[in-house]
């Protein structure tokens, strides 16, 4: 096991560059521990589970004909269970499942052409654990995690985090689902096995040769990357073949830029049991899912009653994008001159009516699945609790002169300001301002939704406030939001608000906040917190 990544110097002074305010409340920050972080495994972590995952460039098979050069990370279970990881056949990176409460080393070996590093999207981890791109190591380096899976179980993920190179690096590959179990989820005895099925949703580009395409200019960054091929779990045309009985579905939205609005072609309600931090107290039912990127939905579906060789599909149904910087796709087209809509011409645009996967009715079986009523028990969280009840941390989000801000600011890696420092184990009143005070959404007057991601503990929805909610863009996804239970990012269209409770305990140091538009993200609409 080679383990012998070298932060170096240069990265060292980034960090040693944090800003006067941030580097006299915690000036822990340039201690040598923090230096040493990544550079080899800990003597004093006894973990019950080691794995090594190296990035590696792969040619792997995705249409007839030429293989697809990709950013693959590949998986090996060095103590514990074999059945921890699962090395996908895809682009995709390892699935990795694991127990809350267990211990997990996991080493990074890069052997890609260029610096990366990996987030815990959703994870409860220590700062130096979390993926900031400060620590991200260089072809040939070893990175080293260790951590307790503190979460609840859900459905999570992990991908690049590679500062200005993260939408361009999850694009490639570099990205896989995290699940998480616990003693409460496996006592409901719901579906499992081959009827828990993880789905992750992209769109891409190809060209001729079946190669991704991954191009465009200031427009495409601003409106964010959209493609003309969705592929589900890496692959085209995704079928799934099920049997008469429950099935539980994970979906990710694994996209750069692109909103689902998710709807059965029959009309049949969705069933969702989990969002971004785990499970619901109670199934909600929706009539169709609206899914950010890297929004993630759990949903019941009970093909019980649907004859042998019943099909249905799962589609993306149409909605105005007015408003919303929508319509801005890829022009000059990917390889099969259209989406599934039949879009025509190449042009990949927000809202377009598309089918996103098909479910064929296989096999009869005879099963009793029962949805429980109850699936939770969560603890709400408190306005009075927080420290700042009547002063809420407000982040406003804009675009405006090329560039894609924060209250402001663009992303800097020793930029740390007064207002982006919190107390440890404190709990926070937060609210994203997309537009909301001054009618302003951000480019050119034209609103931009934007996913907003926070690193560290998930957090609460407490509400959501829209200066028009009669807005076509608005209204024509609102009734797919889901903000019960734990979240970890929440979409903010144009001229609204959210508020949210933000748990900020255990852990000291840099967690990141951002839009999860990963070309928003690249842009500089990414910022750290200090927590203290």
């Amino acid at each position: 096991m080679k383990n012998n990544v070298n932060i170096q110097r240069r990265k060292l002074l980034k960090l040693a560059g944090i800003s006067a305010a941030a580097l006299a409340t915690f000036p822990s920050l340039l201690n040598a521990k923090t230096m040493r972080v990544g550079r080899h495994a800990s003597p004093d972590f006894n973990p019950d589970i080691e794995i090594k995952l190296t990035g590696k460039v792969k040619y792997v098979p995705i249409f007839n004909g030429p293989q697809t050069r990709v950013w693959k990370v590949i998986g090996e279970v060095l103590k514990g269970p074999a059945k921890t990881i699962t090395n996908e056949k895809s682009y995709l990176a390892p699935t990795i499942r694991l127990h809350k409460g267990q211990k997990v080393r996991i080493y990074l070996n890069n052997e890609l052409p260029s610096a990366t590093i990996l987030h815990w999207h959703g994870l409860h981890v220590p700062s130096e654990m979390d993926g900031n791109p400060m620590y991200a190591i260089d072809h040939g380096e070893t990175f080293v995690y260790e951590f307790e899976i503190l979460n609840r179980a859900g459905t999570y993920w992990y991908h690049a985090h590679t500062h200005s190179l993260t939408a361009k690096h999850v694009y490639s590959g570099l990205a896989g689902f995290f699940l998480v179990s616990d003693n409460e989820e496996q006592s409901l005895k719901l579906p499992s096995g081959e009827f828990d099925v993880p789905l992750v949703i992209q769109d891409r580009n190809f060209d001729q040769q079946n190669q991704l395409k991954y191009a465009g200019g200031m427009m495409m960054k601003m409106h964010g990357f959209l493609g003309d091929q969705i592929l589900v779990n890496g692959t085209p045309d995704f079928e799934l073949p099920v049997a008469t009985r429950a099935y539980r579905m994970r979906l990710l939205n694994g996209s750069n830029s692109r909103i689902y609005k998710l709807a059965w072609d029959d009309g049949t309600p969705i069933k969702v049991i989990a969002t971004d931090g785990g499970l619901l107290e109670h199934v909600e039912t929706l009539p169709y899912l609206t899914l950010a990127p890297a929004e993630r939905r759990e949903i019941w579906v009970d093909f019980s009653h649907k004859k042998v060789g019943t099909e249905l599909t799962l589609r993306s149904l149409e909605f105005s994008s007015s408003g919303m910087g929508g319509g801005m796709g890829m022009m000059g087209g990917g390889r099969r001159g259209g989406m599934m809509g039949g879009m025509g011409g190449g042009g990949a645009h927000a809202g377009e009516d598309f089918s996103v996967l098909k479910v064929r009715v296989s096999k009869k079986v005879s099963s009793h699945d029962v949805l429980p009523k109850r699936l939770s028990k969560i603890t709400p969280l408190r306005l009075a609790d927080a420290e700042n009840p009547h002063s809420p941390r407000r982040i406003t989000l804009s675009m405006r002169h090329m560039s894609a801000l924060l209250n402001g600011r663009s992303y800097k890696m020793n930029d740390i300001r007064a207002d982006e420092i919190f107390h440890v184990n404190t709990l926070q009143l937060m609210e994203f301002d997309n537009g909301f005070h001054h009618g302003m959404g951000g480019m050119g007057g034209m609103g931009m939704p934007h996913p907003m991601h926070l690193h560290g503990e998930q957090f609460q929805v407490v509400k959501r406030e829209v200066r028009n909610k009669s807005g076509k863009g608005y209204a024509s996804i609102s009734a797919g939001f889901l903000d019960k239970g734990w979240k970890d990012t929440v979409l903010v269209m144009p001229g609204e608000k959210v508020t949210i409770l933000k748990p900020f305990n255990d852990f000291t140091g840099p967690f990141m906040y951002h839009c999860h538009n990963l070309e928003h993200e690249d842009m500089g609409m990414m910022r750290d917190l200090l927590v203290k």
